[in-house]
């Protein structure tokens, strides 16, 4: 069964800081992590977990980017 190519652009920031801009294997490839890992960031999990966290400002942060123009 041929794999369904995900396209969808996603920003990633360490805290604040703007890091790059890719696709979720191309950022999964900079981070030097797996595919799997780097979706990890984007689940409500995730998300819980730097709340909890006084200093947040390293840690990863990731954005998809939708493509709202209609």
């Amino acid at each position: 069964m041929p794999r369904k190519i995900d396209n969808t652009e996603y920003a990633v920031y360490r805290g604040d800081e703007f890091r790059f801009i890719g696709t979720a294997e191309e950022c999964a490839d900079r981070l030097g992590c797996s595919v799997n890992s780097f979706k990890f960031y984007l689940t409500p999990s995730y998300q819980r977990r730097l709340a909890k966290r006084k200093r947040p400002k390293n840690y990863i942060v990731v954005v998809r980017l939708d493509d709202d123009e209609e």
